[in-house]
């Protein structure tokens, strides 16, 4: 059964508006369901992960471009093959005015998008499709939230769940990681992976982590680049205005997905993981990347960071909306009250008329509720609903375009 994704208003408009669109994202989140569905019967099929396939397009490439004439065609992985993006600049110049005809998937980041960027420069609307939105698979119960993830086949098959994420693991060193940097040692990019896992929610540190793998400090960095670029992880940026304090300007580091972090965190069971000490990074990475797949599934770019002052002052998300920076803080609690608070009061008060007066706490409260000064709580479940509504209230935008 397909699942409706929240980006394909999005990929109509830019259907009708580009002569190619590149829709990224992480392995398994989609994107060839997604197009094919939304590009309807009409529509021819190649995928790169045929050897056959890839070794016809690197060897020949008008060749293998000549064979499609009038119907669209999705090329599906198209990373494999990075010399394509130049000979799809010359069809789509000689059919100007041609829209929708080329439809890509990549699911990594580096290569894939300086190869595009560099050949189909105003010529391409680049969209990303994460895994599942809770907007998109509504589930009420945080347990399987957090437990099953957002793919879609732990998703909706959590029977599945074991035997698929350590499949998926194992199947993205071995394929993505090679592909993006050359790593000798994929034992310790594992225990890499393991450790990361266990800071999800915290503070980006390299030189904690080359101590405790025994490696060089731009290797961590480097190898942080390599789970952001193939969508593992997400680093949310530090808000850098200085309202009268020093601020800490180190990203902070999320997962995707937060059945990868109990995977890998060896969570014993669902109801542990969120009873334990992993509890509050998971339900706040999860608030965390529900941000940005809101902001994805409108074409753009996540406008998201996170603040924190050198005394302990903090404030777990910022949201740009309307101009003003909307304050969001996330708490596992069910009974937040006045404590909770009162880092987005001082930080209201010093940053003046640059945040919206109403802060929010996200948190396991059964209902919307008022909190002093005039901030609210809502439901962990309902966030990503209001703020679709936020973000859609601005006016409508066009696609990423590179």
């Amino acid at each position: 059964m397909y699942q409706q994704r929240q980006l394909a208003p999005t990929l109509r408009r830019a259907l009708a508006g580009f002569a190619a669109i590149l829709v990224t994202g992480p392995r398994q989140s989609g994107k060839t369901t997604f197009l094919r569905h939304e590009a309807g019967d009409q529509v021819d099929y190649i995928s790169f992960d045929d050897p056959l396939e890839r070794d016809f397009a690197t060897v020949d490439p008008a060749g293998f471009l000549g064979r499609f004439t009038d119907r669209p065609v999705i090329l599906d992985e198209i990373q494999y093959v990075p010399a394509l993006p130049s000979h799809l600049k010359m069809r789509i110049d000689h059919e100007p005015g041609r829209c929708g005809r080329w439809l890509l998937t990549g699911s990594q980041q580096f290569g894939l998008m300086r190869d595009v960027s560099e050949s189909l420069a105003g010529r391409i609307a680049i969209l990303e499709l994460p895994p599942f939105s809770q907007a998109e698979f509504v589930r009420s119960d945080l347990e399987d939230v957090l437990w099953n993830g957002a793919y879609p086949i732990p998703a909706m098959h959590p029977e599945r769940r074991d035997i698929w994420l350590r499949s998926y693991v194992s199947t993205y060193i071995e394929r993505d990681v090679r592909q993006i940097r050359n790593i000798p040692d994929l034992r310790v990019f594992n225990q890499f992976l393991n450790l990361a896992a266990a800071r999800h929610s915290q503070e980006f540190h390299p030189a904690d982590l080359s101590r405790e793998l025994g490696i060089t400090q731009p290797t961590v960095k480097s190898w942080g680049g390599v789970l952001e670029a193939s969508y593992i992880a997400y680093f949310l940026p530090p808000w850098f205005r200085n309202y009268g304090k020093r601020v800490v300007k180190t990203p902070k580091f999320y997962f995707y997905d937060a059945a990868l972090v109990s995977l890998l965190t060896r969570q014993p069971d669902c109801a542990s993981a969120l009873a334990g000490p992993m509890g509050g990074p998971l339900l706040e990475g999860w608030v965390v990347t529900e941000a940005v797949k809101a902001f994805m599934s409108l074409g753009r770019k996540p406008d998201l960071y996170f603040w924190r002052s050198h005394d302990g002052l903090e404030v777990d998300l910022l949201i740009v909306i309307d101009g003003k920076l909307q304050l969001v803080e996330i708490k596992l609690t069910a009974t937040p009250g006045a404590g909770h608070v009162e880092p987005m009061n001082r930080f209201i008060a010093a940053a003046g008329d640059e945040a919206h007066r109403q802060g929010m706490i996200v948190c396991r409260t059964k209902t919307e509720r008022a909190l002093p000064n005039g901030h609210m709580a809502i439901p962990w479940q309902s966030f990503p609903d209001w703020l679709l509504k936020r973000l859609g209230a601005l006016k409508t935008t066009n696609p990423l375009v590179d």
